[in-house]
């Protein structure tokens, strides 16, 4: 018997990986040409030496709100549209050309056009500053700022601006509808009035954000020294060049005694390290933060100020609204009386127009009966109608007088 052939089935084929997408960078050195470009998350990775969740912050896509991240060889910096990389040589802007960003990157080049902001290696340069002993020089000393602060005033600045500038427009915006709605409460202005809060309270959470932020930057001198990023490039080369020569110096043709003279030097480095971080100097960079600190601290009171109006034009409006509903309740108290009195004029005038037999429902006989009969009518008219009239009358005195109507 034949044996039947069983049909090969071909090999699923593997699915390829999804190249990442790349995203458009500016690319702003300390001394230099910008250049533009697009860049990987994974070659940012490598330039900037950030990790991946550092990267998310930067996506306009995921909505990250405020934040100022110092890492070891990088800045995060995502305040408002401004998201940028700084590093110790360079920034990278990310997407340049969004049109908010022309006035942040116009500031940018202006500041680092200054004299001291052409710096080609700020490393080497505080490198030749030192003395022989290998004390690491501190940048601030040289009363020269670093690249990284000169990249994140101009961000704070820019932020600060914007901001400044949306609480100026929505106070000239706001005073003005909050008055034409308390002298005239009407649905169009009430529609206005909260627009004007919805604004109100989005760009207070986000000048609250950056401003906490900030605070939380000046409390812990930790976070504030690893934003010295010039500083560590400079205490870096100088270990560099510290190891070169304590193994130049202290080599042996002796194999026994190598391992000795290793553990000698690193013993010599580590001291030297505990007696370079005594305590961190971040006095610089906590005067910058300070001084932006004030300044969002001061529009945050402006919006605070113009929420306590809005908040006071609310409980006015509530006020007059609650007079409204108590003159309306009085209103019909006032009405609800003068309906039960004038209910009691229609039982006198439904007992009279009952069909019975009595002395007024018969016909006159003589022209003096009918006179006597038209004259008891009245009486009886006008008897009912003033009778209806003080009841009314002391019915609304003894609201009054209990004071539950006005």
């Amino acid at each position: 018997m034949e044996q039947r052939r069983q049909p090969q089935t071909a090999p699923a084929p593997r699915r390829k990986a999804a190249p990442v997408a790349s995203q458009e960078w500016l690319v702003v050195p300390a001394a230099g040409e910008q250049r533009r470009g697009e860049f990987g998350r994974h070659r940012i990775m490598e330039m900037t030496g950030l990790p991946a969740r550092d990267l998310r912050v930067l996506d306009p896509l995921l909505s990250y709100p405020s934040t100022i991240l110092g890492r070891d060889r990088a800045i995060v910096v995502n305040l408002e549209h401004v998201k940028a990389i700084v590093t110790a040589a360079e920034v990278l802007v990310r997407d340049p050309g969004n049109p908010r960003l022309h006035p942040f990157l116009q500031e940018l080049h202006a500041r680092l056009a200054l004299p001291d902001a052409c710096t080609t290696n700020p490393a080497s340069d505080d490198m030749e500053l030192g003395d022989g002993q290998g004390n690491v020089p501190m940048p601030g000393s040289a009363k020269i700022q670093p690249f990284e602060f000169k990249v994140l005033e101009v961000c704070l600045e820019h932020t600060c601006k914007c901001m400044e500038s949306e609480t100026l427009a929505l106070e000239k915006e706001a005073y003005p509808a909050l008055d034409k709605l308390t002298s005239k409460v009407s649905t169009l202005n009430l529609e206005h009035v909260r627009q004007i809060k919805s604004r109100l309270v989005e760009l207070s959470g986000r000048v609250q954000k950056v401003r906490d932020d900030i605070e939380q930057l000046v409390d812990d001198d930790t976070d504030m020294y690893e934003m010295y990023l010039t500083r560590k490039l400079a205490f870096q080369g100088v270990n560099e060049s510290s190891v070169k020569v304590d193994s130049n110096k202290h080599a042996s043709p002796d194999h026994e005694n190598e391992k000795e003279e290793e553990d000698s030097g690193d013993d010599i480095e580590s001291s030297h390290e505990s007696s370079t971080y005594v305590k961190p100097d971040v006095e610089e960079l906590e005067m910058l933060l300070e001084a932006y600190f004030v300044q969002f601290d001061g529009t945050l009171n402006k919006l605070c100020h113009l929420r306590d109006y809005v908040d006071d034009t609310e409980d006015y409006i509530n006020m007059m609204l609650d007079e409204k509903q108590n003159q309306l309740l009085q209103m019909g108290v006032m009405l609800t009386t003068a309906t039960v009195v004038i209910t009691a004029g229609i039982v006198v005038v439904s007992l009279f127009g009952m069909n019975i037999h009595i002395e007024l429902t018969l016909d006159p006989e003589t022209p003096e009966m009918a006179r006597i009969k038209n004259r008891k009518f009245w009486e009886t008219t006008w008897a009912t109608v003033a009778g209806c009239a003080a009841i009314y009358i002391l019915a609304i005195y003894a609201g009054k007088k209990s004071k539950y109507l006005q």
